[in-house]
């Protein structure tokens, strides 16, 4: 036997002692103590029902959305977030901000429409000036003078007008690409697409179609741009179920203000 194994061995030994003596000791001790105490606190006194932890996202979906997860992390990792940097190389810091521009006021659309259904008055006067504000005096949206005189923009989605009129979240879903969501959420993505391309602001339909694509593209990476969120750099082990339980939150806040 080596020096170092006889270390080891008269290492192990008073440990080995000591778990003897502890389970001699159990089982002489007498019956009384080894019954269970009553609980020092009420389970309503630890787990509050006005606190919302975690756990309390409906996520039946749950196996699955983590794969969407990881796929969208490997996705952005090695794809989305290349393109986007080549994008900032390339391009000069005013034309990104004027590309950032001409989108946020494209979106005004969405939130005047869907500030008016809300029946909200404030979002509704905020969008339409704004577009009207940028769209002239900020060249069709390439400059935002509309923030610079204290006009700030008021976001407003189908998701959030569905939500003001008592439509539930429903089950928490990841969708591929564009991250986290849930049911009520992505049936409003899907109505604010339907409502864009009804309106049809540049005529794809018709002699534009060309530019579709091309503008979807543009529109996917300025948002990445525009973007600080990156995949597993929360500093969290629990990433999946911090990002759940903040999308959560988050929505409500919106949907209340």
């Amino acid at each position: 036997m080596t020096t170092t194994k006889h270390i080891q061995l008269l290492l192990r030994m008073p440990v080995a002692a000591i778990l003897l003596g502890l389970v001699s000791a159990c089982t002489t001790m007498p019956a009384q103590t080894l019954q269970e105490e009553p609980a020092r606190h009420a389970v309503e006194d630890v787990v509050r029902d006005d606190v919302n932890y975690a756990v309390d996202v409906y996520d039946p979906w749950e196996p699955m959305n983590r794969r969407i997860y990881n796929f969208n992390t490997k996705f952005d990792r090695y794809i989305f977030l290349p393109v986007v940097s080549a994008y900032e190389f390339v391009l000069p810091n005013f034309v990104e901000d004027g590309i950032s521009n001409v989108f946020s006021n494209i979106g005004e659309l969405e939130n005047f429409i869907n500030s008016v259904l809300q029946l909200k008055p404030e979002p509704t006067f905020t969008a339409l000036g704004r577009f009207i504000i940028n769209t002239t005096v900020g060249v069709a949206g390439l400059w935002d003078p509309a923030t610079k005189i204290g006009i700030d923009e008021w976001d407003e989605d189908f998701g959030q007008t569905l939500g003001r009129y008592g439509v539930g979240d429903g089950p928490f879903l990841v969708l591929p690409i564009f991250g986290p969501s849930n049911l009520r959420d992505t049936a409003g993505l899907v109505a604010d697409s339907a409502m864009f391309s009804a309106i049809d602001p540049f005529d794809f339909d018709d002699k534009n179609d060309d530019w579709e694509a091309p503008y979807y593209l543009l529109n996917a990476i300025d948002k990445r741009h525009r973007t600080a969120f990156r995949y597993y750099e929360t500093g969290s082990p629990f990433e999946y179920e911090l990002i759940r339980l903040l999308y959560g939150k988050a929505r409500q806040l919106e949907i209340s203000k």
